[in-house]
Formats: structure tokens, C-alpha cells, sequence
């Protein structure tokens, strides 16, 4: 398991997760990788990014496994790996229930209120 960032697989959310997302270049290359994969030369026209800070966030990406990576003649193309966001998704679970909770209830009390 290359990378020292792969901590997922601990109960809970590694701060390596935290700290490779709280970047908005991190997140927005997620959200377009999340479309299909794509090369560095296409996150850089779509990002507006030089290639070395391209090449950059996309290291701490795969280093922390957000990201996987592979050769296609010349050209590098990455793909999302969900691992992390799964796990990310997992620890949010708890908080998503007590809005489903929270949500539920302000409809029961919408539909049992009459109207004046």
C-alpha cells in the first residue's frame, strides 16, 4: 500500500483525508474526475492551473488515494478511487441521520398543523 497518506482503513476519518480536501484545487479536480477520468493536460485547460500545480495537487491526491493512475502511451490519465469517500461518507453518516431525523419531524409538525 504505497503512500503514507492511506489511512482510511482506521475507524474513522484520518486527518490525511481532511488535509488533502481542504484544498478548492483538490476539490475541484475530485468533482471533474468524478465525471470520467481525465489527463493532466485536460485538468490543467479546465482548472485554469499550470501544469507543475496540476501535477502537484494530483500527487497528494493519489498519495493519499483519492486517485489512481495509469500509463496510456505518453499521457497519464487519472481516475477517482472512492476508498477515501467512502470512508468520509461512512463517519458524515451519523450527522446525515440526525438531519433526516430533524427533517422528518419538522414534516410531521407541518402536516399536523392547521392552517389558520
Amino acid at each position: 500500500m504505497p503512500g503514507i497518506f492511506r489511512l482510511w482503513h482506521v475507524k474513522g476519518v484520518s486527518d490525511a483525508i481532511w488535509s488533502t480536501l481542504i484544498d478548492p484545487n483538490r476539490r475541484a479536480m475530485l468533482d471533474l474526475l468524478r465525471e470520467r477520468p481525465r489527463t493532466v493536460g485536460e485538468l490543467v485547460d479546465e482548472l485554469d492551473l499550470t501544469q507543475p500545480t496540476t501535477s502537484k495537487h494530483l500527487r497528494v491526491l493519489r498519495d493519499s488515494g483519492f486517485v489512481r493512475v495509469h500509463k496510456d502511451a505518453q499521457r497519464r490519465v487519472y481516475a477517482i478511487d472512492p476508498a477515501p469517500l467512502a470512508a468520509l461518507d461512512a463517519w458524515l453518516a451519523p450527522y446525515r441521520l440526525l438531519w433526516n431525523d430533524r427533517l422528518d419531524a419538522l414534516g410531521h409538525h407541518l402536516d399536523t398543523t392547521k392552517e389558520p
